[in-house]
């Protein structure tokens, strides 16, 4: 079976009779239990179906949704879906400010939220009519008011037309609001991974677990393709009770945010050891540096698993795919750190190109520059942001944003994001060697400023740093400003756990003027 309509996704799974459980880590925010079948979700997504038209939802309109992290964020859209309607998920992550923005961009006839959100500032006034999932200030719709309405049948749309709105992780500022169809998001995108490949491919027999952001795209294409390959179990992670579950349930496919890895990594060494299993590690969303992947590799049973390294955005779907086994990180000193090369594009779905980044004239493998992406699975839009998407556009070829050099062989090295680069040095590089050399650190940032050497952010469990350990972690670097050593919790980030950077910046000297233009952010 391979995705099409998301509205019926979850009916048309029940009605071919598998039977994969769903065990999540603690219950939905919409129906209670942590194990599910896939009558029961499809019978959820009804349900869900039912309080939306009741609360006035139509085809066509839109319904923004903002609650706490979990995987109901994509049983909502498939409700609204069903409608007709068009679904923009919102991470309850965001700052009320920048939701604030969203909302006003999307105009939503309905909003979905919770207490929790609904008590900053007053978001019902930015939607036609809000329902809250639990409760909320007076005068807003109650699941109560809107119980016991059954579902409509299933509305259809066309494949080109707007089907999903999801944000992206917003490091630089505000988020864009970005519309997938079903032609780019599914057909393209879904249908794609549904296919059960050799080695990589689910299994019937798999433990798939999933530790995500679930506002965001990438949680829903994975939600249509990982349905159709009907593994045994699906474990849902949404960081409640993560390790309790996987414990329980030892997986075997582990796709995770690199934040989620980061901070559980020092399971990858207890006696426990839930990786044990694990066949293939799957990141994306963000740089992952090699002391991290090495450790998963290691704590993983098997004779030879795989880290599958997706590299793409949420406009595009992913670019490139890179494996990576225990033989690939054996060598931590490599000139260019192992995670730092993407693999190459996607044979006959997408093609890159790196340019110069002032006259975009295309330059010859080993030659920095900003990289373009050509496929058919690109976004339709930016929601309330035509000139800014129209801006990445150059003759079809999407620009990302992202300085890179290509190989001979056709390989992309990932250096930095533009608006972060540095003329000194490759901040993602330098980053990747100061986690090689400070086992203690659990995160590196390296964040250039004009005028002054860049700033090393070195994340600790206590926030503390051996100025020793510093000095011999220096050697062969290029110059760098004193280090500042902080927690976890002290760093901004996203939803998707990507460190919000200029705002880190910003803490740390005030508004500073940056190296890179920030044009294609």
């Amino acid at each position: 079976m391979r995705p099409h309509d998301m509205g019926v996704l979850f009916d048309e799974c029940a009605e071919r009779g598998i039977r994969t459980i769903v065990h999540l880590d603690r219950p939905f925010d919409l129906a209670p239990g942590t194990s599910h079948d896939l009558p029961a979700l499809a019978g959820l997504v009804r349900t869900a179906a039912g309080w939306l038209a009741a609360a006035g939802l139509r085809r066509g309109e839109r319904v923004a949704i903002l609650k706490d992290n979990h995987w109901d964020y994509d049983l909502l859209a498939c409700a609204a879906i069903r409608l007709g309607a068009v679904p923009a998920l919102l991470s309850g992550q965001l700052p009320p400010e920048t939701v604030e923005v969203l909302l006003k961009r999307l105009d939503p006839a309905l909003l979905v939220s919770n207490g929790r959100h609904l008590a900053v500032g007053d978001l019902p006034a930015l939607a036609r009519r809000t329902l809250t999932l639990d409760h909320g200030p007076k005068g807003v719709l109650t699941l109560d008011d809107v119980r016991g309405h059954s579902a409509p049948g299933p509305q259809r749309r066309s494949a080109d037309a707007p089907l999903v709105i999801n944000h992206t992780s917003g490091t630089t500022g505000l988020p864009k609001l970005v519309t997938h169809s079903t032609r780019t998001i599914i057909g393209r995108l879904a249908r794609f991974e549904a296919i059960r490949w050799p080695v990589i491919g689910t299994r019937r027999t798999d433990t798939v677990a999933s530790a995500s952001s679930f506002a965001h795209g990438r949680t829903f294409c994975w939600t249509a393709s990982v349905l159709c390959l009907a593994p045994e179990k699906i474990l849902i992670l949404s960081g409640e009770h993560d390790r309790e579950l996987l414990e329980q349930h030892p997986p075997s496919l582990l796709e995770a945010l690199p934040s989620w890895y980061v901070r559980h990594q020092h399971l990858t060494a207890e006696p426990a050891n839930p990786f044990r299993r694990v066949r293939l590690f799957v990141s994306t969303y963000d740089a992952m540096h090699p002391p991290t992947v090495r450790a998963y590799l290691h704590a993983s049973r098997r004779n030879r698993p795989l880290w599958m390294q997706g590299w793409g955005q949420t406009e595009t779907g992913p670019l490139t795919f890179r494996f990576l086994t225990r033989k690939a990180l054996a060598h931590s000193h490599d000139p260019e750190p192992t995670t730092r090369n993407l693999g190459h594009p996607l044979p006959g779905r997408t093609r890159l190109r790196v340019v110069d980044p002032s006259t975009f004239a295309p330059l010859p493998p080993g030659h920095t520059g900003l990289v373009l992406a050509r496929t058919k699975a690109r976004c339709l839009d930016y929601v309330g942001e035509p000139d800014r998407f129209a801006a990445k556009d150059t003759a079809g070829w999407w620009n990302t944003g992202d300085l890179g050099r290509q190989t001979r062989s056709g390989a992309i090295l990932f250096l930095d994001r533009e608006v972060d680069r540095t003329p000194e040095l490759s901040c993602v590089r330098t980053e990747d060697l100061l986690e090689e050399r400070l086992p203690e650190v659990l995160e590196a940032v390296v964040l250039g400023v004009l005028g002054q050497p860049p700033i090393p952010v070195l994340v600790t469990a206590d926030g503390t740093l051996d100025a020793f350990a510093w000095k011999r972690a220096l050697r062969d670097l290029p110059p760098l400003a004193d280090p500042v050593a902080l927690t976890w919790a002290q760093v901004p980030r996203t939803g998707t756990g990507k460190v919000r950077r200029q705002e880190l910046l910003d803490r740390l000297v005030g508004r500073a003027a940056r190296h890179g233009s920030g044009r294609w952010t």
